[in-house]
């Protein structure tokens, strides 16, 4: 049975992806959004390096909780316009397994590139080179945890019109521990800090989040799909 699930979840996993490079447009938006602004703010700020450098960890993080939490507000929208999701709840195999497929490919698509990209951003914002590890890590493991968020405030607001503004409201609040440890392990790696007690807190999240968070979600898709 074990195998059955596993099984069950790959070629889930393989349908949302295939389905989600369909829809380039789609996947590029967040990481072009990522680009665009963190481009802007040296316009905006000023061209001293010192200065740039000092913001940059807290930059580079805000823009790419945002850039994830632009690509969350589509995570079941087409299932559910499609009528797809409704087969998904009457299915014999679990919701979560399909939730769990679904929020993998929002982070393969969303935040895994944004994870690629940062460096080269960071370069845009004069980040210290002693940074680099730690944003890369701190985004890889960070991401997970605000893709798995996200989609709870997605499903809950799935069958609404103009969910996205609810998703924010939602889901915020809880994006800010991580933007904080984040933003820190960044910051105390630039400094010449221990920056691992951060990525460990971000991993804690990223682990009751993998355990709780496709229950939360599968219950919200109940609720908003039967409603």
């Amino acid at each position: 049975m074990q195998m059955s699930y596993f099984h069950f979840y790959k070629t889930a996993l393989r349908r949302e992806l295939l389905m989600a490079l369909r829809r380039l447009s789609e996947v590029a938006n967040p990481l072009m959004f990522f680009v665009l602004v963190v481009a802007l703010f040296p316009l905006g700020i000023g061209p001293d390096p010192k200065q740039l450098a000092q913001f940059a960890p807290g930059i580079l993080w805000i823009v790419a909780l945002l850039a994830s939490l632009l690509a969350t507000d589509g995570v079941f929208q087409s299932d559910y316009q499609d009528g797809s999701l409704e087969q998904m709840l009457i299915s014999p195999m679990p919701l979560t397994l399909t939730v769990l497929a679904k929020v993998t490919t929002h982070w393969l698509l969303t935040g895994l590139p944004l994870t690629l990209i940062s460096p080269l951003m960071a370069l845009l914002l004069q980040l210290p080179t002693e940074g680099m590890i730690a944003l890369m890590a701190s985004l890889a493991i960070g991401t997970g945890v605000l893709s798995l968020l996200g989609a709870i405030g997605a499903g809950l607001t799935v069958g609404l019109k103009r969910g996205g503004v609810l998703v924010s409201l939602l889901i915020l609040p809880l994006y800010i521990p991580v933007l904080i440890f984040g933003s820190g392990a960044v910051q105390a790696a630039v400094q010449g800090f221990a920056y691992q007690s951060h990525l460990a807190v971000l991993g804690g999240f990223l682990c009751i989040a993998v355990a709780l968070a496709p229950f939360a979600i599968s219950a919200g898709v109940r609720i908003s799909v039967e409603n």
